[in-house]
């Protein structure tokens, strides 16, 4: 039996291509695949090789891609005991695959309130809240969103969530921001508009408090700062794989207060959760108890829904788009 997967085989080339099927660790769980989730700009950077290294190098082609997905549980390891067969599940660091595997660690079962398409963006959807735990918002704080991809939108449920007062999102594509404000912001704003930072001090009363920084390039990150409260959190969310960073750090960091906090997923701790900092497993199921209890709303992400076989043509637009919308493959009828 073989198993289809989404590969980048080169620059800008997206296949769907036959592997062998996965073996089965003791301490694994074999899902067959529903749904996966495109991380736009994580898959972007694989997908044209821009900036992505493996163990300090340039990582090769092919590259296999995805890492946030759902599915049903098909084989167990006999160590394993949270699932078994038949389970629905969510599952963090996977890949675009009819079947996959990962540790037991990595997968959690799903409530039958939740669907396959909101479990498929439960990892992702750890990333943003990891950014906005380090940036510990109290109830009535202001709070800023720059750059409104699936994980600005995100964090913009989050930050509603946490009790932040206004949340304004930031984006220059007029559709993002009006999906901003349906889930929850008070405010939506097009950065390039004159006179931006002084509106946002308007809304505020003179600086947000917190901001979730996602754009990753130094022009956001520099606007975030314009729009700064003295002693706000800046936290960087966002991958910053353009080196074009010119800040004047003493005018705009130094001298205000302001704190700025690497938010990367990977920095967090392995085992053991603690103020602030938690595990990616610990997350992903404070993301999962958030959804059963009606407090959060992924599937209202979702914007288009594709079957693997579209993957060429998806990723092909994914390469060279403006705006990419929040995109899944539908897994569930591949063999």
């Amino acid at each position: 039996m073989k198993n289809q997967h989404i590969l980048f085989t080169a620059p800008g080339v997206a296949e769907l291509l036959d592997k062998d099927m996965p073996v089965l660790a003791d301490d694994a769980v074999l899902v067959k695949t529903e749904r996966t989730s495109i991380s736009a700009g994580t898959e972007r950077a694989n997908l044209t090789g821009d900036r992505v290294t493996f163990h300090g190098a340039p990582k090769p082609f092919p590259r296999q891609c995805g890492y946030s997905a759902s599915g049903i549980v098909a084989a167990v390891g006999k160590n394993v005991t949270s699932v078994k067969v038949g389970d629905r599940v969510a599952c963090s660091w996977t890949m675009h695959a009819a079947y996959f595997t990962v540790p037991e660690y990595r997968v959690y079962r799903l409530d039958d309130r939740i669907d396959f398409g909101s479990g498929a963006l439960a990892h992702i959807a750890t990333f943003p809240l990891a950014a906005v735990r380090k940036c510990a918002p109290e109830l009535g704080e202001s709070a800023l969103v720059m750059g409104l991809g699936v994980l600005g939108l995100i964090a913009v449920q989050l930050l509603r969530i946490a009790g932040t007062a206004p949340i304004i999102a930031i984006d220059p594509v007029e559709k993002k921001r009006e999906q901003a404000l349906r889930l929850g912001a008070d405010y939506a704003l097009n950065p390039f508009e004159e006179g931006f930072a002084a509106r946002v001090k308007e809304l505020t009363g003179g600086g947000v408090n917190v901001a979730i920084e996602v754009t990753g390039k130094g022009a956001g990150l520099d606007q975030t700062l314009d729009c700064m409260k003295r002693f706000g959190r800046v936290a960087l969310l966002g991958c910053t794989r353009d080196s074009n960073f010119t800040i004047d750090y003493y005018g705009k960091v130094h001298g205000p207060g302001i704190s700025l906090l690497g938010a990367h997923t990977n920095a967090r701790p392995k085992q053991e959760s603690f103020h602030g900092w938690w595990t990616d497993r610990d997350d992903a199921l404070a993301i999962l108890r958030l959804i059963e209890l009606g407090r959060l709303d992924l599937g209202q992400l979702i914007e288009e829904v594709y079957p693997p076989t579209a993957a060429p043509e998806v990723f092909g637009r994914l390469a060279t788009a403006s705006y990419f919308p929040v995109t899944q493959f539908d897994w569930s009828t591949s063999v």
